[in-house]
């Protein structure tokens, strides 16, 4: 234990996701031993992020402005949704490359434990951007890519459940089972179970 403002410090990053006590001690001595313009410079950044950043109004994303470049984008593809928990989600999928259209961000997944049920996410807008056609487009595809675990699947299978009934709806979930470069022995019985039954014609 150090005294003060070291500790403070100490005790603050240790509760940012990924930093354990060791990270948040090593980061600390870090600040202490940068010139005062870098922590200046970090401090603005800090500020900027809790005074401006927003969210885009459509589809919940971090945005600058009312609408995030995405959804600003008229080249993007209005009749496909990619329905992911979190920002970072989003930024991830970009980088394939391989998705053209709109995503919508729910805010996390459901976790009944943790107080998290369908009011604390983003359902609803979902379904009223479905419900709405988009400048007289409709949406033909939704496609849930929610996290691989407990709670990505339980959202995912109550989304299915409510989308099911808009006509002429294609819902689809992100494939899973294993990476390139992967060896068969180190894979786990879900993840092999779930490359056998998505496996696909050559």
């Amino acid at each position: 234990m150090y005294e003060g403002p070291v500790q403070d410090l100490i005790d603050e990053l240790g509760k940012l996701p990924g930093v354990g006590p060791k990270s948040a001690q090593r980061i600390a001595f870090h600040l202490l031993s940068v010139e005062p313009p870098e922590i200046d410079r970090l401090q603005a950044a800090l500020q900027k992020v809790r005074d401006g950043v927003r969210f885009c109004a459509v589809c919940g994303t971090v945005s600058d402005g009312e609408l995030c470049r995405i959804c600003a984008d008229p080249r993007r593809d209005r009749t496909m949704i990619c329905v992911v928990e979190e920002p970072k989600d989003v930024q991830a999928i970009e980088r394939t490359r391989e998705f053209r259209g709109r995503y919508h961000v729910l805010g996390g997944a459901l976790d009944p434990l943790s107080g998290v049920g369908p009011d604390q996410l983003r359902i609803r807008e979902l379904l009223t951007r479905i419900g709405n056609q988009d400048d007289g487009v409709d949406v033909t595809e939704v496609i849930i890519a929610t996290d691989p675990n407990t709670e990505g699947e339980a959202t995912a299978t109550y989304l299915v459940r409510m989308l099911r009934d808009f006509p002429g709806l294609s819902v689809t979930r992100l494939a899973s089972g294993l990476p390139m470069g992967g060896d068969l022995e180190f894979a786990d019985e879900l993840t092999l179970g779930r490359a056998l039954s998505g496996r696909r014609a050559l």
